[in-house]
């Protein structure tokens, strides 16, 4: 049974990591989260902002079942974490380079029906890719059809690890449009790590400032504002009063 049918469906995803610590390079013990203690509500996007190497792509993994070696508890819908359906969107595109794009978003969902192929590329604006290879695509369209795989098979948790950097701001912009699209018209729970604060003001309903490491949180805000009416104007205001609050910590 897919996790979102149970009767916990509405349920958020909560985060419990009293302890995250591996060994070095040079073999002593690093903590990098500690004490953290997070609820993600259910069917909204929570974004995870805080300095280089706190640990923010550390909780993602723990989140996404990749790391197991910590002390805490991962749940979602009221099971573990396990249990959910998960779509996990990198920091590099992760295609495989000898398959198609069409191949490629099919790996997520093989059962994927034709016409439902041409929904997820149209709404991606990337129809004519389905037949091409990865390395015939420029990083902005490869990041596209990361995005698309992600939710083929129609995730009840997305992760997105930094999915925008090292794009020039012009497709960061087209692509945060697109995900913004996505976290409003499918039923599902996301969990955002980014360094940039503008970009969780955009799409984030609520935002969690971490610490430096050991991750802990620092503070969190709330974002009652629907992103379709976050204009340039309201999202300044937002990270003015985030920043603000920030400093006076």
């Amino acid at each position: 049974m897919n996790v979102m049918q149970r009767a916990g469906a509405s349920a958020p995803l909560e985060i419990r990591i009293s302890d995250k610590t591996y060994a070095g390079a040079d073999g002593n013990a690093v903590q990098a989260v500690k004490g953290l203690d997070l609820s993600c509500p259910a069917q909204t996007c929570t974004a995870l902002v805080g300095p280089s190497g706190c640990g923010k792509t550390t909780i993602l993994r723990i989140v996404a079942g990749l790391d197991a070696h910590f002390s805490g508890e991962v749940t979602f819908a009221d099971a573990p974490i396990e249990e959910a359906r998960i779509g996990f969107i990198f920091q590099e595109p992760t295609l495989l380079p000898w398959r198609t794009v069409e191949d490629n978003i099919r790996l997520a969902a093989p059962d994927l029906s034709a016409r439902a192929l041409a929904s997820l590329l149209d709404q991606a604006e990337i129809a004519d890719t389905a037949p091409r290879f990865p390395g015939e695509l420029s990083l902005g369209l490869a990041r596209r059809v990361s995005i698309m795989r992600a939710i083929a098979a129609k995730p009840d948790l997305l992760l997105l690890d930094e999915p925008f950097v090292s794009l020039d701001e012009a497709t960061a912009k087209t692509l945060r449009t697109l995900v913004a699209r996505i976290l409003d018209d499918q039923a599902v729970t996301a969990l955002l790590v980014t360094h940039d604060l503008r970009e969780a003001v955009e799409l984030a309903d609520q935002i969690v400032t971490l610490t430096a490491r050991p991750a802990r949180a620092k503070s969190l805000r709330q974002i009652s504002t629907p992103r379709a009416k976050r204009t340039s104007a309201v999202r300044k205001k937002l990270l003015g009063q985030i920043e603000r609050g920030a400093k006076s910590r």
